[in-house]
């Protein structure tokens, strides 16, 4: 998999190893798998008012502490359940996220249940593509635009919880929805052919 070179890669992973991979090897990377799109968006929610390296640190800790994100194990927990996360040193223990993330298990489900496919519904606001932007410098880079202001509406009438339209546009660069690495990036290029392949 090619790398970005520290001389042209985004500037916002810095020099932190496990932030330089994440960049080099996952933002921006379209993501299509359901559940692997409900984790990025509970992981997003947590990291309200954090920064994200602070999650990606905790992410396989997360990962264990709330069964793998599988929303059919999350939307039965249990109080008790809630009471144990809340002593997990592991995870940000902040009891209005972890309630919201059984809520929004749930949420999960009843879409699910009712036929409705979270991937289909989320890649519905680009149109099913990713949006290709071209920004020059991370000064450019918006925090919300209407497509997230209108997922992030979609989804708290469905009962989803901590997904605000900051919240929805960071987790859409994530998973590719948008590719906003910048022009000067090679991973610009890299994700923008994995998004055509995709829809070929």
């Amino acid at each position: 998999m090619a790398k970005a070179s520290e001389t042209t890669r985004c500037p916002w992973p810095g020099e932190d190893p496990l932030y330089v991979a994440y960049h080099d090897e996952e933002w921006g990377v379209p993501e299509y798998d359901d559940r692997a799109l409900f984790e990025k968006l509970i992981l997003d929610g947590f990291q309200a008012g954090l920064s994200w390296i602070t999650i990606l640190r905790k992410r396989e800790s997360f990962r264990e502490a709330f069964d793998g994100f599988e929303p059919e194990v999350i939307a039965r927990y249990k109080p008790a359940k809630v009471e144990k996360l809340l002593q997990n040193p592991g995870i940000i223990r902040h009891r209005g996220k972890i309630e919201a993330t059984i809520g929004n298990a749930k949420a999960w489900l009843e879409m699910k249940e009712s036929g409705e496919s979270f991937s289909e519904f989320l890649w519905s606001f680009s149109g099913g593509v990713p949006v290709q932007n071209k920004w020059k410098s991370i000064a450019h880079v918006p925090a919300e635009t209407p497509m997230s202001i209108a997922m992030s509406k979609e989804l708290k009438k469905r009962g989803f919880k901590f997904c605000g339209p900051t919240i929805v546009y960071a987790f859409a660069q994530a998973v590719g929805i948008v590719n906003d690495h910048l022009v000067t990036c090679p991973r610009h290029k890299t994700c923008s052919a994995m998004a055509r392949n995709q829809n070929q």
